[in-house]
């Protein structure tokens, strides 16, 4: 009996990437069998491909206040990742769209690669300060997680995937949600943020209730 668990998420979210972690712990602990897909959710489309700023600095843009106020909201994040195997370096941290990586996302998906390359997107933005929007480094980062370079090369060079991504984040607004991370267990329990490991491992057992209820 495998639990499905459908992830909304950005690369660019460092929620995003604590809530996955947590999510794993949760079922290494539970011993459940489940079966993760992520999809796309973009938290700034209107990022201009190319243009790549410190993460500090576009956060204190948008949120009209210091760098030094989200130095010290970063700070806590970066306490919070450690205690999850996170290592946050947001001093390397520079914004970028992440259209693109959410089309090698569906690619990685139908290669049975997605939570590998989720894995590698997510350690390159958060801890190497890659920059996400950069063609040969998606590529390479793709190479990485098993796929075939010339076919994620090729993906990038067309717009393969853009009406995937465009769907999984309508399916998302259909949910209600409007943030990320956001988790749907077996298309019926949905869970907001980057909730504790407890959380999660509530729902996987009532994920699992409702399945066997339904034998």
């Amino acid at each position: 009996m495998t639990i499905e668990i459908d992830i909304w998420s950005d690369i660019a979210c460092p929620w995003c990437y604590l809530g996955k972690r947590r999510l794993e712990e949760a079922v290494a602990a539970s011993g459940e069998a489940v079966s993760i897909r992520y999809r796309s959710f973009q938290l700034d489309p209107s990022q201009p491909a190319g243009v790549n700023r410190p993460h500090s600095e576009a956060l204190a843009e948008k949120f009209n206040t210091t760098v030094d106020k989200v130095l010290e909201m970063n700070a806590r994040l970066e306490g919070l990742g450690a205690e999850a195997g996170i290592e946050y370096r947001f001093d390397r941290y520079m914004t970028a769209n992440t259209r693109d990586a959410h089309r090698l996302l569906h690619l990685a998906h139908e290669r049975g690669l997605g939570p590998a390359l989720k894995d590698r997107f997510m350690k390159a933005q958060f801890t190497e300060g890659a920059l996400m929007d950069d063609s040969d480094t998606l590529v390479s980062l793709a190479a990485e997680a098993g796929l075939d370079e010339a076919e994620a090369r090729a993906v990038l060079s067309s717009d393969a995937y853009a009406d995937a991504v465009e769907a999984d984040i309508a399916q998302a607004a259909a949910y209600g949600a409007s943030g990320v991370p956001f988790f749907v267990f077996d298309h019926a329990l949905a869970i907001s943020g980057a909730q504790p490991v407890s959380t999660f491992e509530l729902a996987l057992q009532k994920a699992r209730d409702a399945r066997e209820a339904a034998v």
